[in-house]
């Protein structure tokens, strides 16, 4: 009975279970790949999906409080369009702080936009972001002007993504400390409280008087921040900024949210499982062509397996359901 209660507890944990869902991969690829598991591929793959890592701690926010955000590609598209360009012209120093500044500025405003209209409006999440997204989008192109900059034009603003600190390129530096924040904010701090119980019943949350609509517009104004974070980032790392910027990029993050176990309907999900989920993600994306897999059959493999991984999910969570369920019982 011992072994089968030891059983239920681990195979019942979402992120025990996205550990081993993640080693296998990494195990499977390296027998295929040898080269995959090299120090140099790992920082490769983390400082290229910096910004899925990145932007799937704002969307696990959002999901948490029971919203969704579809506009974040385009919030990053426009703080990284904004940034390249007035460097392009010589209107902004290309000294990487202050790009970065002013890039999460123009997040945060966007943010704070979808917030308000969320939080205080009591408009529909999705139905908000999707007109947000193609407002922020348009204004990536009219801010580039039919134009686009390049290595050339971003000067030193793009050396940041190639430097290191003790060791560490500067990104990975970058994903490594909004990781350990957001885990302190939402594990031991009263927002963070707030976050999950707005989440889990919106109504008990105002009766214990929690104002919901205050703790929303700090979660989209979040979600814009990291996204106009990313944009720099992104500027950066591609040394380009295009009004197309990584379009479509809001798929990605929300897969790896889910894939993490981060509830669709609010309330439930973790830092140390929405990193899991992007890792997965991350390593599905670059294994597929070091294995030699067609582009062609990349996106059905890869959508075969985020398929996989949540049926897998939500099998472990059902598990772990029942299991507390007996617990209450006895």
């Amino acid at each position: 009975m011992k072994k089968d209660s030891l059983l239920k507890k681990i195979t019942g944990s979402r992120e025990v279970s996205l550990v081993i869902v993640l080693v296998v991969l990494l195990a499977i690829v390296s027998i295929l790949n040898p080269a995959f598991l090299t120090g140099k591929n790992i920082a490769e793959i983390l400082k290229n999906n910096s910004v899925t890592l990145i932007l799937t701690l704002g969307m696990l926010c959002v999901l948490l409080v029971g919203g969704i955000d579809i506009s974040i590609a385009s919030t990053l598209a426009v703080s990284g369009m904004a940034v390249g360009i007035m460097i392009k012209y010589g209107k902004l120093t290309d000294n990487p702080t202050v790009g970065f500044l002013i890039a999460i500025a123009i997040g945060a405003a966007c943010g704070l936009l979808m917030g308000v209209i969320i939080g205080y409006g009591n408009v529909t999440p999705i139905i908000a972001t999707m007109g947000g997204m193609y407002i922020f989008r348009a204004l990536a192109y009219l801010v580039s002007n039919s134009e686009w900059a390049g290595a050339d034009a971003l000067g030193a603003f793009k050396d940041f993504a190639l430097e290191d600190f003790l060791g560490i390129n500067k990104v990975i530096w970058v994903v490594i400390i909004c990781y350990v924040l957001f885990f302190v904010v939402l594990k031991w701090t009263k927002f963070g409280r707030n976050i999950y119980a707005v989440g889990s019943n919106t109504e008990a949350a105002q009766i214990s008087g929690i104002n919901v609509a205050a703790v929303k517009v700090w979660v989209y104004t979040i979600m814009g921040t990291l996204s106009g974070l990313c944009g720099a980032l992104a500027t950066s790392i591609y040394a380009s900024a295009q009004p197309s910027m990584q379009k479509g990029k809001e798929m990605d993050v929300i897969a790896a949210c889910v894939i993490g176990g981060v509830s669709m309907s609010g309330g439930r999900g973790s830092v140390p499982g929405a990193l899991l989920g992007a890792l997965i993600l991350a390593v599905i994306g670059k294994a597929l062509p070091l294995v030699g897999i067609d582009a062609i059959w990349q996106n059905t493999i890869k959508g075969v397996l985020i398929v996989a991984v949540i049926i897998l999910n939500v099998i472990t969570q059902r598990m772990l359901d029942r299991q507390n369920l007996e617990r209450r019982e006895m």
